[in-house]
């Protein structure tokens, strides 16, 4: 696949996961094109956590679940019958989880670029993530980004330094295939926006002339 193969090809998996195991030479040049992101000043400011252990993500599971009942809770009737049939994670059918923590102290005192934007090294994970993702879709790798979890509660279960932000866990591994369509249009959730939708020029809100 081309670049932009893999980015329209990539998808947020959940169903798809086989169980096996990641080879080694693969997951570490999955781990090196996370690494290799851009980052404000040249911070870094990032760190992966395999986890592996299976108490761990039982643990972490049962956690998301219980917060899946949360936010159904808050539904009306009609989108949490929508919701009913949205699966939120894979975390013991992928073959390992990855989480991804943002460290603001990395490169401190002064992170070149950060002075004006406190966000920007939060924004560096994320582009980290991103290219994981895209590394991973190439590879053949399927990848679920969990966010039905407490902070708190994550840094707790992985003994996360308390300045450290848990931002992604991501839920990795071999699939049987990836969907055509994303999950969420798939069940009438939601639709992809059309990009002109969100086109604007010279100023937001406004629209090129017909």
């Amino acid at each position: 696949m081309n670049l932009y193969e893999v980015v329209h090809r990539r998808r947020d998996t959940r169903a798809e996961f086989t169980g096996a195991e990641i080879p080694s030479d693969v997951l570490r040049r999955v781990l090196t094109a996370a690494h290799a992101a851009p980052s404000v000043g040249l911070s870094q400011p990032w760190d992966f956590v395999l986890v592996r252990d299976e108490s761990i993500r039982r643990a972490f599971r049962d956690h998301v679940q219980a917060e899946r009942t949360v936010f159904a809770a808050q539904l009306d009737q009609e989108r949490a019958e929508v919701f009913s049939r949205i699966k939120v994670e894979g975390v013991m059918e992928s073959s390992l989880g990855i989480v991804v923590t943002y460290d603001p102290d990395r490169g401190s005192p002064a992170v070149l670029g950060r002075h004006a934007i406190a966000d920007a090294g939060l924004y560096s994970v994320c582009l980290a993530i991103q290219n994981l993702w895209l590394a991973a879709t190439e590879e053949g790798l399927g990848v679920g980004w969990v966010s039905f979890y407490r902070e708190d509660v994550l840094r707790r279960l992985l003994d996360i330094p308390t300045r450290v932000r848990p931002v992604a866990w991501l839920c990795v591994g071999p699939v049987r295939s990836l969907p055509d369509t994303p999950d969420l249009e798939r069940h009438g959730w939601r639709n992809r926006l059309p990009l002109d939708d969100v086109l604007h020029h010279d100023r937001y809100g406004a629209r090129p002339s017909r």
